[in-house]
């Protein structure tokens, strides 16, 4: 009549320890000599139970009508095939961190028009020094543009049906506005929209396409305070009522997402990104005798999160999450055991 607990680490759908292969700055983030190798060791980390990927749209489908995956995301799925696991992803439309390229192919930055990005203040020039050093981070495209929301339309996503059908990917990130498609441009205080109305009417509708072409795959949408005002707020509550999940890639500083994430539906499932330092564990930034990977892993616990990131900010390598589980086998151990329903 009943399901027990167990002290195993159970592979269950919906949840479990996620694999970062890339996230902000593609394989330039993977701290290694041989990518390809250093991916194999990140798919075979024995705490991972799924893998996320984090490609730029120019990444999968430079030119039109086809989709062209690179060599390292072959190589994901083909070793996610391989050892049993499943693969999370988002496409990028903007990636401030990626200096050597823009992350829209070609054929759309020629047809849609672009505008720059302006400080709302100089105290935050300090802060956007990152992005004023790259060109490609510095202007948003008009998506409501109609060549760009003609073509998301026509293909409901750049990767199509690739991907779409792929039986490995476990759930896709909802394309959102902004920096990573995270749904802000911060510090920038503006943004390419005419007005409010446009902006939300814009993702509104890419949600729409989204949720019509992923019918069986799940979206996952950020609940990223609408700093940039662009209708973020609207796509939570529409993913929330469409039964598809929500995600956070900052929990600790804004009591918004920590609100939408502690008190969403039993059934909407939620993913909490919240990577460990790049630097080796340093015993003596404990506070109280809790480190900073502990203390982020309870809170991670607390809004009760079906998928938790192992990621090392900026430092990716299965070897520096290895030292992380070393220095403090007990916390992710009991993540291990207690992320989602088991």
């Amino acid at each position: 009549m009943t399901t027990t607990s167990s002290e195993d680490v159970v592979p269950n759908y919906g949840m479990g320890l996620v694999t970062y292969i890339t996230a902000d700055s593609g394989t330039e983030e993977i701290k290694s000599d041989n990518i390809p190798q250093a991916i194999e060791d990140l798919v075979r980390f024995p705490l991972g139970q799924q893998l996320y990927v984090r490609p730029t749209w120019r990444e999968v489908q430079p030119r039109p009508g086809r989709l062209e995956m690179p060599d390292y995301l072959k190589l994901v799925f083909e070793l996610a095939k391989k050892n049993n696991k499943r693969v999370g992803l988002r496409v990028q439309m903007c990636a401030p961190d990626y200096t050597h390229e823009a992350a829209l192919p070609d054929f759309v930055l020629d047809k849609v028009p672009k505008v720059d990005l302006v400080l709302s203040d100089q105290e935050n020039r300090a802060s956007a020094q990152r992005y004023l050093q790259n060109p490609h981070s510095r202007y948003q495209p008009r998506f409501d543009h109609p060549f760009f929301s003609a073509g998301i339309q026509r293909t409901g996503w750049p990767i199509g049906s690739g991907i779409r059908c792929n039986p490995l990917i476990e759930f896709i990130d909802t394309f959102m506005y902004g920096f990573w498609g995270e749904g802000h441009t911060w510090p920038f205080g503006n943004n390419p929209f005419p007005d409010y109305q446009t902006a939300e009417r814009t993702w509104t509708s890419m949600l729409e396409v989204q949720l019509e072409h992923f019918s069986k795959t799940p979206l996952l949408t950020n609940t990223q305070p609408d700093f940039s005002r662009v209708g973020n707020s609207e796509l939570v509550d529409r993913t929330v009522r469409s039964n598809n999940w929500i995600r956070s890639d900052t929990i600790f500083i804004e009591n918004e997402q920590i609100e939408a994430l502690s008190n969403r539906p039993p059934w909407i499932a939620a993913l909490a990104r919240a990577g460990a330092s790049g630097k080796p564990p340093d015993p003596r930034v404990a506070y109280e005798g809790i480190s900073p990977a502990e203390n982020m892993i309870a809170h991670v616990i607390d809004v009760g999160a079906n998928y938790w990131s192992l990621w090392n900010f900026h430092q990716i390598s299965a070897k520096n999450l290895m030292s992380y589980y070393q220095s403090y086998p007990a916390a992710f151990d009991r993540i291990s055991r207690r992320i989602g329903y088991r």
